[in-house]
This record gives structure tokens, sequence and C-alpha cells, in this order.
């Protein structure tokens, strides 16, 4: 009982950073997306004049459809590449270690350095055929799917390594001399056993997939003609880019922001909601 009295002590000083540098920036940002401005002094009340033109302008609504349809491919390969990795990792072979930290190496490297390196390899091929990576828009954006999986597949694998290792051997062989082939066993007991480790790997892949930026803006910076635009940049181009706009790109942040949260709130919900008890 003693110590709940020191709680407020210990607590105040975080409490306090997390406001100051979250908390009254997100209900300003809210605020401001209300309002046409250039400076928070300046902020004249428009109602849902920005939100308006944020769903009227094509380059949104063109990161809108990009930016999901880039989010679900992602999801799905990396995800898939990743357990595949996890799976081959954990049987008894030689070197596995060494393969786990030479995979998990892409995630230790920043967005716009990887961005920038994928674009030489990728312009690199592409030159033979006379063209690159802004030529077409399909380009980008399986570029920005190939750098995304080289980035996180690593990092998944880890995760699904620990989940894997963590599932009793004893139902994998009950179900052996029960007579499950190798895909019922895998249908049946690791995939149910693994689905906590599932459940944070699609929730860290949707995240940083829907919020990708600094490999967008190396790679192909929103090439051909914005085409390739996700939406973090679209909304940066918007604020930064467009005199006039950036209460519009402060309502494209506030849509982005919700959208974001109850695709990540369904994905936990849906996953989380088929975990067992191990």
């Amino acid at each position: 009982m003693g110590i709940k009295k020191y709680f407020p002590l210990f607590v105040l000083p975080t409490l306090a950073a997390f406001t100051v540098s979250f908390i009254i920036p997100f209900l300003m940002g809210i605020y401001l997306s209300f309002n046409k401005f250039t400076t928070v002094e300046n902020a004249k009340w428009a109602g849902f004049d920005n939100y308006v033109r944020a769903f009227t302008n094509n380059d949104f609504l063109n990161a809108l459809w990009f930016t999901v349809l880039f989010t679900i491919v992602s999801v799905v390969t990396v995800n898939i590449f990743a357990f595949l990795l996890a799976a081959a990792l954990t049987k008894s072979i030689r070197g596995t270690n060494i393969f786990r930290t030479i995979f998990f190496m892409p995630n230790l490297i920043g967005g716009i350095v990887l961005g920038y390196i994928w674009n030489l390899i990728i312009n690199g091929v592409l030159s033979y055929f006379g063209v690159d990576i802004s030529f077409d828009a399909k380009y980008g954006f399986w570029g920005l799917v190939i750098l995304t999986n080289w980035q996180l597949i690593g990092y998944m694998m880890v995760i699904y390594i620990a989940g894997l290792q963590n599932i009793p051997r004893d139902l994998n062989e009950a179900a052996e001399i029960d007579g499950a082939t190798s895909w019922q066993s895998l249908k049946n007991v690791t995939i149910p056993m693994l689905m906590p480790s599932v459940t944070i790997c699609t929730f860290l892949t949707l995240t940083n997939s829907f919020k990708l930026f600094d490999q967008n803006l190396a790679l192909t910076a929103g090439a051909p003609g914005r085409k390739t635009a996700m939406l973090a940049l679209d909304i940066y181009n918007t604020f930064y880019g467009r005199a006039g706009w950036q209460g519009v790109g402060q309502a494209k942040a506030v849509i982005f922001f919700l959208i974001a949260s109850l695709i990540a709130f369904a994905q936990l919900k849906f996953t989380s909601g088929k975990e067992v008890e191990s």
C-alpha cells in the first residue's frame, strides 16, 4: 500500500511528456483540419470544406487505392515468405543461426537508404529494356512490394520462429500417429497454435505497409505523375507542396489516421479471435 502513494510521482514525467509531444499536437491537428491556415496563428474556421476537397482530390483517391492494394499484397507475401523461412530454419539443419542473422539484417537499414539502393538495382535491370522505374506505375508498385518484402521478411521470420518453437512437439507427434498428413498437421495443429504470432506479424506488416513513406519517397517519389504516391507521401506533398492547401493536408492526415486505426483494429479483432490456448 505504501508504494501506491508514490505512483503519481513516477508516472507524472512520462505522462507530461506524452501529453506535450502527442496528445496536444494530435488534438491541435484535428482542430486545424477544420481550418484554412498557413500557420497556427492565422487559422480560420472552414468547417468540412477541407474534407470535401480531400475526397474530391484525384491524387488522394488514387493514393488511397494504391495504398490499399499495396498493403494487401505486402501483408500476404511478407507473412507467407516469413513463415516458410521460419519453418525451414526451425529444422535440424546446419547454419540456421547464420541464416537467421542474414535474413534479419535488411530490417536494420533505414527506409531512405533502402529506397535508393533498390532504385539503383531496379533501374539497372530495367535499363536493359530502355525504361526506368518511373516509366510505368506497375514498375513502382512491384518495386515497393519487393523492397518491403526484403525489409520485413527477416523481422517477421524471427517472430514466427519464436512461435514455432513454443508449439509442443507432442501435438504434431500425436497428429502423425493418428495418420494426419503434413498438410493436415499444418492446417489443424501448427497454424492454430501459431495464431498469436500471426496476429502480431499481420498487425506489424499491415501498419508498416499502410504508413510507408521513406521508401516510397526514395524509390519512386510518386512517379509517374503521382500514380505511385502512397497516402503518407500524398499528405506530405499536399501539406508542403501546394500553397494554401495546409488545411486539406491536415484533413487528409486525420482521414489517414482513422482508416489505419479501423483497419488495424479490425485485423486484431479478427486474428486474435482465432487464437487458441496452448
